[in-house]
């Protein structure tokens, strides 16, 4: 029989003492310290539309490339991309754009920026998979270079040689990078967590970072979104097991599970659980549609096609025979699973004995629309599942614990905390400075700071143009903070809008003023305020200056002032005022 012995504990595990005192980093640099530039363009101060330009002597590489999804105030845009402008301005220089993972905020605003600047695109298989079909609905594949690395791969672009490095994250294919250059390596993880139980067995690659560890890294670039979670993330493997139990117990009437269409790990347990219980799968959505086709064709998603189910041929299967795959987990206005709630969905329509799976997060600032959706699936008679009341969604990000692993395996000589708000970047360097980083070494960026490296020294140096593009229709920058400001007065106040003929000659009042009013109030049941608006009109137009009354557009200004006034001290309200003078 043999005996086992626990090994004696290394000194440094028994005191207070942090492993960067013992083992400081030897970065290697070469001695004509021209700066490494670190440029974040977005990402830094919010979440979503995550961009970093690295810049040494004459090259330029650009890191992700991605969109943020509008804010409450941000009433009629679509997306918001960021703004480009220092990449533009130096376009020659630019040698690369580099993808750490396929998700929107990464590389939703690629068909914006590349009619903007066209280098060569590197990424994994899936990343560059949803990449192309992006491109293919923008009508810009044709011109764009896209070349697929996978994890331990690299490639040399000017100054900078890039190391691809596997990472386990919420999506299929994500990768950190070691970027080697003439001032040091820098180690930016993207978006990662340590399971150590991902569905594709694809757990993230310690070793590789630890052996850029080991060489020496001059500065860390670390993902920041889940720093305020203590612990450890729970593994997407246990939503697998909630997804089992939800299916067993469930044996009559359909399953439908919303999700996002690019967690092809989470689409995968879903379509294991329907094939081991005996259920077709039916896909909805029109981005589920075409990254199931993606991850299909690619090797990522293996499901038989027998068990598939085209939308309109449900009608031949009993409710308990039928699983749908679909999005709008977010309660999206116009989304599959919310046209169903509204039963104004064309091929389904909500039973009593529906069970609704809702397997996403809940994003900061979709709460109301998706208690929204809940109320109405509710009153539909479904049974609604969400992270609120189960365990069917766990983050794709990595906690406060897997963080500090990060940390203490790079070593880094420079920490610089990225993708996350900025509590969430701020929060992130102090557990740093906790592990023994001093504080001089931790670097907190925002979004257009110009943050220069050398292999001793880190600094701000200024800023470059940086900010916010709204994307509104087919609209890309025409609407600013001042439309912003005005959308927001209009739905707050309302607008009046006063119309008048006057004779051009004897300056009279030929027709009017007529008075609308949309989200002020109610003519006809305020029949007595629009009458004083009137008189207010007529008044001011007879007692207006020379000035004004040589020169229309100067009396509208002048009404629209007395008008204003009168609301003002009338109601306390100030809508928008429209006034139109038509001559004849």
């Amino acid at each position: 029989m043999c005996r086992c012995e626990a090994l004696p504990r290394p000194f440094w595990a028994t005191q207070r003492i942090a492993p960067t005192e013992l083992f400081p980093p030897e970065v290697t640099t070469v001695s004509n310290q021209i700066p490494l530039k670190i440029i974040p363009l977005g990402g830094l101060g919010e979440i979503g539309m995550n961009i970093i330009a690295m810049e040494y002597g004459d090259d330029i590489i650009v890191i992700d490339a991605g969109l943020m999804f509008p804010e409450s105030y941000m009433l009629g845009v679509d997306i918001v991309i960021p703004d480009i402008t220092y990449l533009k301005k130096n376009s020659e220089k630019i040698r690369g754009i580099i993808l750490t993972h396929g998700h929107e905020d990464h590389i939703g605003a690629l068909p914006f920026i590349l009619r903007e600047i066209n280098p060569p695109i590197y990424g994994t298989r899936l990343t560059l998979g949803f990449v192309r079909e992006k491109l293919t609905e923008h009508k810009l594949l044709h011109q764009v270079s896209l070349n697929t690395l996978k994890p331990r791969d690299k490639v040399v672009l000017g100054s900078f040689e890039v190391e691809f490095i596997r990472v386990s994250h919420s999506i299929v294919d994500g990768v950190g990078l070691a970027i080697s250059t003439p001032a040091g390596v820098v180690i930016h993880t993207g978006d990662f967590k340590l399971d150590q139980t991902p569905v594709d067995g694809q757990v993230t690659d310690l070793n590789k970072f630890a052996e850029y560890g080991e060489r020496g890294v001059l500065a860390l670039m670390a993902d920041s979104t889940n720093v305020e979670r203590e612990g450890y993330t729970i593994s997407e493997r246990e939503v697998g097991v909630t997804i089992d139990e939800i299916f067993r117990e469930r044996s009559r009437g359909r399953i439908f599970v919303a999700l996002f269409s690019s967690n092809i790990h989470r689409v995968q347990q879903v379509i294991g659980a329907a094939m081991k219980y005996g259920r077709k799968i039916v896909f909805n959505g029109r981005s589920m549609l075409a990254n199931v086709r993606i991850a299909r064709e690619l090797g990522y998603l293996s499901i038989l096609d027998e068990s598939i189910v085209d939308i309109k041929d449900m009608h031949k299967y009993l409710l308990d025979e039928i699983t749908i795959i679909t999005t709008g987990s977010q309660g999206e206005p116009m989304s599959a699973l919310m046209l169903m709630s509204m039963d104004e969905h064309k091929y389904l329509k909500i039973e009593k004995s529906d069970t609704i799976i809702l397997s996403s997060k809940f994003i900061p600032g979709n709460e109301k629309t998706i208690s929204n959706l809940i109320n109405h699936l509710c009153r539909r008679g479904a049974d609604v599942i969400h992270e609120k009341v189960s365990e069917i969604h766990v983050s794709g990000h990595a906690s406060q614990e897997e963080l500090k692993i990060m940390y203490n395996i790079v070593q880094p000589k420079f920490f610089i905390p990225v993708h996350g708000e900025y509590r969430h970047l701020a929060t992130h360097a102090r557990l740093v400075r906790k592990l023994g980083l001093p504080e001089e070494r931790t670097i907190l960026m925002e979004d257009g700071d110009v943050l220069e490296l050398t292999g001793d020294s880190a600094v701000i140096t200024g800023k470059v143009e940086a900010g916010r593009i709204f994307v509104d229709g087919k609209g890309v920058g025409d609407v600013g903070e001042m439309v912003l400001r005005d959308r927001k007065h209009l739905s707050e106040d309302g607008m009046v809008i006063v119309v008048l003929v006057i004779n051009k000659q004897t300056g009279e009042v030929v027709m009017g003023p007529d008075i609308t009013t949309r989200g002020f109030v109610f003519v006809k049941e305020n029949s007595e305020l629009i009458d004083e608006s009137k008189r207010i009109v007529l008044e001011t137009i007879g007692t207006g200056n020379i000035e004004a009354k040589t020169d229309w557009s100067e009396m509208e200004i002048e009404i629209r002032k007395a008008l204003r006034r009168h609301y003002n001290k009338k109601m306390e309200r100030k809508p928008v005022i429209f006034p139109i003078i038509m001559e004849m």
